[in-house]
């Protein structure tokens, strides 16, 4: 597996990497992208210390930038600033090892609990996307899980499992404001919904030396429930609004946080998820953590009953169980469009 991370900085793009015109994100930016003139929401959690008329505030400020971008940012979170870092490094310093330390965990094996990869495995085209990766499961710590992450480099595990615990603490806030926003008990995601192992990605995007012409990430929806991102100061995410691409402007200890296609789905269509992608840049090494929150396996996924009226609002979506989905959405190859179709009710 040939990685970006071992290799030495590149002095011209390899042809690969070379996206063909009609593909590259350069010539799909709206020229408002540069102006200040949207912005994602930014909520401000207050560490948690919210009374009850700023909680439900709070809960319909998410409510409010769901529906309109399906992003938005938190600050004042409760998630330690030296924790996020020390992550962030620990997981750095794994990208940096020799190539030999690294290759026992190159694949492109979905069921391997920690992983390490280039590029894609859903865009099966000939062009590669200028991005490392490593995806595994992150929480809860069990054996199972930690027995697969690397011993190296030694801060790896123990950054890791502070990292994770603080923000699945964050997750299920989240996940509790944004059932009230909606009118659901404030218990509506525990359980089931969001109690399948959590899994991340950390993706590796080094400079390049020619981003016109390049991608980090292709297109897509997360197929899981709630995504929290750490981007730290390095700007590259780019979400869908209104027909355009906007930047995903970073904000100093903030995360970004977005809609899987199970949040759609079990809110019948309220709060939608938003296709999004990365881009390179030639100036700085960019790292993204994002953290996936899943349902169990065996959770059967539907719309809420209370999100329902079969006069008003019927459901537009069948009952499934999230193992289903997992394998239409791999066989979608992550197709926003494709994948939702196998689970919407069609009324003529």
């Amino acid at each position: 597996m040939e990685l970006l991370c071992n290799a030495p900085a590149h002095a011209t793009v390899p042809d690969r990497y070379v996206f063909p015109p009609e593909k590259r994100a350069a010539l799909q930016l709206d020229n408002d992208l540069t102006h200040d003139d949207i912005t994602l929401p930014i909520i401000d959690l207050h560490h948690g210390a919210l009374s009850h008329d700023r909680r439900i505030q709070v809960a319909a400020e998410i409510i409010a930038a769901g529906k309109d971008f399906g992003f938005f940012q938190v600050v004042n979170h409760g998630v330690e600033d030296d924790a996020v870092q020390a992550f962030r490094d620990a997981a750095a310093g794994f990208f940096a090892l020799p190539a030999e330390e690294k290759l026992p965990y190159c694949s492109y094996d979905k069921s391997k609990r920690f992983r390490l990869a280039t590029s894609t495995s859903y865009d099966r085209g000939e062009t590669r996307y200028w991005r490392d990766y490593v995806k595994f499961r992150c929480y809860p710590p069990s054996d199972d899980n930690v027995r697969c992450w690397p011993s190296k480099p030694a801060s790896f595990a123990p950054c890791l499992v502070e990292y994770c615990e603080a923000v699945h603490g964050l997750a299920q806030t989240l996940l509790g404001l944004i059932a009230e926003g909606l009118g659901l008990d404030a218990g509506f995601f525990a359980g089931d919904l969001s109690g399948g192992d959590t899994h991340m990605s950390v993706n590796y995007y080094p400079p390049c030396p020619d981003p016109s012409v390049t991608m980090g990430l292709l297109a897509h929806c997360d197929r899981h429930l709630l995504t929290l991102l750490s981007q730290a100061d390095v700007a590259g995410l780019q979400a869908r609004h209104n027909g355009r691409w906007l930047l995903v402007r970073p904000v100093q200890g903030a995360f970004v946080v977005n809609f899987g296609h199970q949040m759609e789905i079990v809110t019948n269509g309220v709060l939608a998820s938003v296709e999004h992608r990365a881009v390179t840049n030639s100036a700085a090494a960019r790292m993204s953590v994002a953290t996936h929150v899943h349902p169990t396996d065996g959770c059967l996924i539907r719309p809420a009953p209370e999100l329902v009226d079969e006069a008003e609002n019927p459901a537009k979506y069948r009952e499934f169980l999230f193992s289903e989905f997992m394998e239409a959405y791999d066989a979608a190859d992550a197709s926003r469009e494709d994948v939702l179709d196998s689970f919407k009710i069609h009324r003529s």
